[in-house]
């Protein structure tokens, strides 16, 4: 299994844990860099902690906030909205350049239908 698949394995097991995802944004919004096939895509990650390591690392991306969405508000708003906009959805990117999989809104949308998740409980 490579790197990629093992973080983007982790995100599928990690995210409906925590009941949130996170991103990263500074004053003009989320980043949305082009891969190396010429698509854009928006980076999520399942923990804060993996959303740091890159805000720090990453020199793009210094000065950048985490912030947390809601799974709920992630599964019902934000992807519909990434594949409207014909955006891909960066899982769990690491390392000094930020890469990972990206992967089509619809795919990711469907672990999580595949295997419904239970939101944590307060």
């Amino acid at each position: 299994m490579s790197l990629s698949a093992a973080h983007s394995a982790a995100f599928r097991r990690e995210a409906p844990r925590e009941g949130r995802v996170w991103s990263i944004r500074d004053a003009a919004g989320h980043p949305a860099p082009e891969g190396e096939a010429g698509r854009r895509a928006m980076p999520f990650w399942s923990k804060p902690s993996r959303a740091e390591r890159v805000v720090g690392a990453v020199p793009a991306y210094r000065g950048f906030a985490v912030v947390e969405i809601p799974m709920a508000d992630w599964l019902d708003s934000w992807l519909p909205g990434l594949r409207r906009d014909g955006l891909l959805v960066g899982v769990n990117w690491a390392g000094a350049r930020a890469t990972g999989l990206d992967l089509a809104p619809d795919r990711v949308a469907a672990w999580f239908t595949e295997q419904p998740w239970d939101p944590p409980k307060s």
